[in-house]
């Protein structure tokens, strides 16, 4: 499939919940993650993603492959977005806003229907985790 923005989400949980962020200036929660630079390889993103933006530590050993998915960009539905997504079995450090992430939310698949969550998330990775029971 094209595609002109490739991003890497990193899928954090906690009793039941889905860990759900949203960047400064922005409507939509996401998980947290963010582009693919030249030269990265997926994982190196998102280890690099979550220090970034949670002052966490992440082990290469410990991010999952759950699947790659293709969809319009929230808010930018004329760009095509890839999105590699990867569950995170273990984290070190305590998980705290920071760079460009304004606020923090651990949600189930009942969140406040007044809450933006961008599309891949809404419509595929929430429900996916639901029918796995990863989360309520």
């Amino acid at each position: 499939m094209n595609y002109n923005i490739h991003k890497i989400g990193g899928i954090l949980l906690k009793d039941k919940k889905l860990l759900v962020s949203r960047t400064r200036g922005k409507d939509f929660f996401v998980a947290p993650g963010g582009k693919v630079e030249k030269g990265e390889t997926l994982e190196e993103a998102l280890i690099r993603e979550l220090e970034e933006e949670l002052g966490i530590t992440v082990d290469k050993n410990k991010l999952k492959k759950l699947e790659t998915f293709y969809a319009p960009a929230a808010g930018e539905e004329e760009n095509m977005l890839r999105m590699d997504v990867f569950i995170v079995e273990d984290w070190s450090g305590e998980i705290k806003p920071a760079s460009e992430v304004e606020e923090i939310q651990w949600i189930d698949s009942n969140y406040p229907k007044e809450m933006k969550i961008g599309s891949i998330f809404q419509h595929e990775v929430i429900p996916k985790l639901k029918n796995i029971s990863l989360i309520e």
